[in-house]
């Protein structure tokens, strides 16, 4: 599992004009099985996506193919983490350490 924490490196008036793409570009995620739940922070400076995939370099292609990423209106931090313990909804997702 992933955390995916976006910064906004321009002005949000750039920001928001790449939104559009940026959203349709999450709901396909989502249909894809990849993103669990995302949104702004507060205050808007980025944003925050929980996700899952295979393994890390299957979440950078997917970050990289964000119209955010393409337009360089923010910036990623990806951070991976073991779900040892989950609500009964995202029980498919917990993971057993190793």
């Amino acid at each position: 599992m992933f955390v995916l924490e976006l910064t906004y490196t321009a002005p949000l008036d750039s920001v928001d004009a790449v939104l559009p793409d940026h959203t349709a570009w999450l709901e396909e995620q989502y249909e894809k099985g990849f993103f669990l739940a995302s949104g702004r922070k507060n205050p808007r400076d980025g944003g925050v996506i929980l996700a899952v995939a295979g393994d890390r370099a299957r979440i950078e292609e997917i970050v990289a193919g964000d119209p955010f990423t393409v337009a360089g209106v923010c910036a990623y931090r990806v951070t991976e983490f073991i779900a040892t313990k989950t609500a009964p909804e995202l029980a498919r997702h917990r993971q057993i350490l190793g």
